[in-house]
């Protein structure tokens, strides 16, 4: 996966982070190329920024050797073997971290301008860099974090070679990272812009979002009930979507961003869930036009275990049919389904079912999907329905293609050249977000007829 830039790399991040929102977070940015990214995350969970700073202790001499690191609040991580391998006496020991400490006063007051350090006791905390090389001085600040009092610890990245990722995770409590791809060298080579990120933009970003945004209501707002008349603030809340027919609660994010003129419902691909990258990255896209978004998990994980379940497209369908009842009965809004992959025929049917209920969706797009598992329904579809694939991914090109021919409805086949199934190419991803972002905006409309 490449990156534009780091500000790119933060909102796609963010998105998979979306599920911290409610866990108190602090986001803690390595400086300087991390900041851009944390600012992002930072931004888009209502969290606290502020950078985490450490100071790599090396031998006196061998300074490249690390023998321990300090952080701030007087946390001191020493590795006792290192320092008896080095021979080096306990005076030169001392005038190296005297030296470090003093350097780690003045990045403090560089980056903060004389602010307290954002306090992490308690709460969870959220490591962010733009990138893990060999991951020393990832392990080193989510230790930092940790010894500061963090009740949990995140660390949070956009791209690192497998090895480092793995060997990572097992130090903190969660690993989110977007790309883990075998031929790495280095971080720059994942990022188109991967320019210095100078002291004074991090300065300036620590300033913009030093203080958390004020809490969201979790009393759930009166909405009207005429959708034309949306709500005035923004929503955003986890949820839980019964099913009472299969005695099950499906777990969701639920955003509703002020005057959007309807909800998108996620309806996810086989083996991927509501946290899936992408499909945030599309969700960010969405909101960031104004559209509401619903991301839930279509099965239990207990159901997930049976393969079978993921290709029981009939289910899957009631399930977000099911959905789309709670958001019109509670959120008074229209209503359009994404479906990426086996999810995409079940939005399908889904719409299809809708239809012959008298209750249309508004719109319909499906990334790499596999519309044919719909087969019995295509030709009852009545919502407009965009229709989005790779061009390298051949066989599901035809697929498409025949499911198509069967469609009656107002529908449209959109190929991405060189795209493969995932859309992992470089802005294969945006291109499919923009596409999706116009075919509901304009459908949204046309369908409340503003």
């Amino acid at each position: 996966m490449m990156f534009a830039d780091r500000a790119e790399a933060g909102r796609l991040l963010a998105a998979q982070l979306e599920h911290l929102r409610n866990e108190n977070p602090v986001v803690l940015g390595l400086p300087r190329g991390g900041v851009p990214v944390a600012h992002q995350v930072a931004r888009a969970l209502g969290a606290p920024l502020d950078v985490i700073l450490v100071r790599k202790l090396g031998v006196p001499s061998h300074r490249e050797l690390g023998f321990g690191a300090i952080g701030e609040g007087g946390v001191r991580l020493v590795h006792e073997h290192i320092v008896a391998m080095s021979r080096a006496d306990d005076a030169a020991l001392a005038a190296v971290e005297h030296t470090e400490e003093a350097e780690l006063r003045r990045q403090a007051e560089r980056f903060r301008r004389g602010r307290e350090r954002v306090p992490v006791e308690g709460r969870t905390a959220i490591v962010v860099d733009d990138g893990i090389a060999t991951g020393a001085t990832a392990s080193v600040a989510c230790r930092v974090a940790r010894a500061q009092g963090a009740a949990k610890v995140v660390l949070a990245v956009p791209v690192a070679p497998p090895d480092a990722a793995a060997a990572l995770r097992v130090e903190v409590d969660e690993l989110v990272c977007l790309s883990t791809p075998a031929a790495f060298f280095a971080v720059g080579e994942w990022y188109e812009d991967f320019s210095q990120t100078p002291d004074s933009e991090v300065v300036d970003l620590l300033a913009q979002n030093t203080v958390p945004a004020p809490p969201h209501d979790p009393v759930e707002p009166a909405y009207p009930s005429d959708p034309a008349d949306p709500p005035e603030t923004e929503m955003r809340r986890e949820v839980e979507i019964p099913v009472p027919s299969d005695r099950v609660r499906l777990p969701g994010d639920l955003r509703v961003p002020a005057g959007a003129p309807g909800v998108v419902a996620f309806a996810h691909g086989s083996g991927s869930s509501r946290h899936s990258p992408r499909n945030r990255a599309v969700a960010t896209a969405l909101n960031e036009a104004g559209l509401g978004t619903l991301l839930f998990d279509l099965l239990t994980p207990d159901e997930e275990l049976d393969r079978a379940n993921v290709f029981d497209v009939e289910t899957l369908a009631r399930r977000l049919a099911e959905a789309t009842r709670v958001l019109r009965r509670e959120q008074h809004v229209l209503v359009g389904y994404f479906g990426a992959s086996t999810g995409a025929a079940a939005a399908l049917w889904a719409a299809a079912e809708g239809s012959a209920e008298g209750n249309g969706i508004a719109a319909v797009v499906s990334r790499g999907g596999r519309p044919d598992l719909a087969g019995p329904k295509l030709g009852d579809v009545r919502a407009p329905t965009l229709l989005i694939v790779g061009g390298r991914d051949e066989t599901v090109v035809d697929l498409n293609r025949q499911a198509q021919s069967r469609m009656t409805c107002e529908n449209r086949l959109a190929v991405i050249p060189g795209a493969t199934h995932l859309f992992e190419e470089p802005g294969a991803l945006d291109a499919v977000s923009d596409l999706a972002r116009d075919w509901f905006l304009d459908h949204f409309k046309a369908h409340s007829g503003r």
